[in-house]
Formats: C-alpha cells, sequence, structure tokens
C-alpha cells in the first residue's frame, strides 16, 4: 500500500502553526522538526525520500519549502539571509489560512510576473524554492560520491579526517574489528581544557536510521564512553532523534547527511568554492582619453 503524503498546500497551516509554537521564528530544520512533532507524522512518512539518487532530503521537506515559498509570496512569511524564517505581522493577525486561496493568489501572481517579465512559470511548474539549484547542486553531487562511489572503509577513513580537523585526538576506526557495532573511538577537546571519550558510529544510508539502530548504537556503548556520535549521510527518523536524548541514557549526538556535508565544505576537504569574477565598464575613464 502506497504512503499518502500531505500535499504542500496542506502544509501551510502545519507550517504556521509550528513557527507560532517556536516564538513566530525559527530555522529550516526547527520548522521541519516542529511540524514532523505536532502532526505526528510516522517513521514511513518521514523516511520518504524526495530524490533518492541525489539527495537525502526527504520528500515532506521538500514539500515544506513549496510551503514556505507559496506563504512567502503570499505575504506571511518572511526570511533572513542566515535562513531564519518568521511569521511578520499579516500572519499573526490572520491565524490559519484557506490553502486554496493562497495558491491562486501566487498563481495569478506569477502569471502576471511572467507576462511582465516573460519569465517561464506555469501552474504545474515547481516554485521558486529559497536556494537556487546551482547552489544545492553541489550536495547533489557530494551525496552520489558519498553513498555511491565511495567504499565503505574511505567512508570511515573520512570520517576519522573530519574529526581530527575538527579537534579530535586519538581518533581509531576499530568498524572492521567486530567491536560490537562500534566503528570508532576517539577523544573530543574543548578548548584544551575538557575532553571526552567518544565512540562514533558511521553508515552511508540513502534512508533513515531508526530508533532500533540508534538503541542498539547506544547498547554497544554503555559504560565505555562519555558520549556517542552517530554520523550518516541519510537521515534521522524522530524516533530516532528522540532515542538519541532520552533522559538518563548516556547522549548521543547526531550529524545527518546536509549537515555533514556542510562540515566538508567548512573544513574544504572535497569541497571547494569559486569566485566568479564581474567585470564592469568605466565610461568614465573612456572619456579623459
Amino acid at each position: 500500500m502506497a504512503i499518502k503524503l500531505p500535499s504542500f498546500d496542506q502544509l501551510m497551516n502545519p507550517l504556521l502553526g509550528a513557527l507560532q509554537t517556536l516564538g513566530g521564528s525559527g530555522s529550516i530544520e526547527e520548522i521541519y522538526d516542529k511540524v514532523v512533532e505536532l502532526e505526528r507524522f510516522s517513521d514511513e512518512v518521514i523516511s520518504q525520500l524526495h530524490d533518492p539518487e541525489k539527495s537525502n532530503q526527504t520528500e515532506v521537506a521538500y514539500r515544506l519549502a513549496w510551503a514556505r515559498t507559496y506563504l512567502k509570496k503570499y505575504g506571511l512569511l518572511e526570511n533572513s539571509s542566515r535562513g531564519i524564517w518568521s511569521l511578520n505581522q499579516n500572519a499573526k493577525e490572520s491565524g490559519k489560512v484557506d490553502p486554496h486561496k493562497v495558491v491562486q493568489f501566487v498563481r495569478a501572481l506569477d502569471k502576471k510576473e511572467k507576462d511582465s517579465k516573460s519569465s517561464e512559470v506555469t501552474a504545474e511548474a515547481a516554485p521558486i524554492i529559497e536556494v537556487s539549484e546551482e547552489q544545492e547542486e553541489w550536495k547533489h553531487k557530494l551525496h552520489i560520491v558519498l553513498t555511491q562511489n565511495l567504499a565503505p572503509a574511505a567512508f570511515e577513513r573520512l570520517v576519522q579526517r573530519v574529526l581530527r580537523e575538527s579537534g579530535f585526538t586519538q581518533v581509531e576506526v576499530t568498524g572492521r574489528s567486530g567491536d560490537g557495532g562500534i566503528d570508532g573511538r576517539g577523544i573530543a577537546r574543548i578548548n584544551g581544557l575538557m575532553s571526552f571519550h567518544v565512540l562514533f558510529q558511521c553508515k552511508r544510508y540513502k534512508g533513515s536510521v531508526s530508533a532500533g539502530e540508534m538503541r542498539d548504537f547506544r547498547g554497544a556503548m554503555m559504560g565505555r564512553a562519555d558520549k556517542g556520535l552517530y554520523i550518516t549521510t541519510g537521515t534521522f527518523t524522530p524516533a530516532a532523534v528522540k532515542e538519541a536524548t532520552r533522559d538518563g541514557a548516556p547522549p548521543i549526538d547526531l550529524l545527518d547527511g546536509t549537515e555533514f556535508a556542510e562540515k566538508l565544505k567548512e573544513l574544504g576537504m572535497g569541497v571547494s568554492t569559486k569566485t566568479v569574477q564581474v567585470y564592469s565598464v568605466d565610461e568614465a575613464w573612456f572619456s579623459n582619453i
């Protein structure tokens, strides 16, 4: 039986509700987590990926991006350059919206812009997402490299180096030694004053890590380290996130595929930034010849 997912317009009011619960503003990740929590989406729903071959973005996250774009064009949301979305005064006064009216308004607006600017926008086309395809293409390519082109042992070595570059010491990969499901260990040093013994697990997943896998990892690390670190190229189900932060249990920090990609970019490991030169003509210079 096919899993029924909410359409992007059905996510508009849950999105507004999530922002209200968050105090009127939130990051994309915070909004996503709050919508999932308030709507009580099942792990099956959350595990559906938009395009497994290109990224670890879930279908719900993709449709929430559509919802954000439409609500912004409708005049209810604002977003900063730092990726924080917030309700404006119109949203605070209107409360819930009629999704059908929002869709009608935005498509009419797009049509008007098309007529005035000759831009190709149709009712069936995907709305303009806040991050351009060119900006996100590197993440898609990196996801393919990590999940399809890189051998498991090479991925473990990559994680080992990332941890070292991030300040860990005595980082050791143990995944092939039958060490109870633990892939490696290291010591995280905080400002040269404090240190924590950390056991880590790294998995090249296209899907989501479940709560059961999180419990297995915790069971393997019990009594052996101060903290755990779970790194995946995929995502974590809400139940897995909840299990990782369960009260009274050793804490487990999580790093999903998107965060791992950003860390590689930050460290300049396999991801480089190119500066595009822009040329301008100084007309005044020619007038002095």
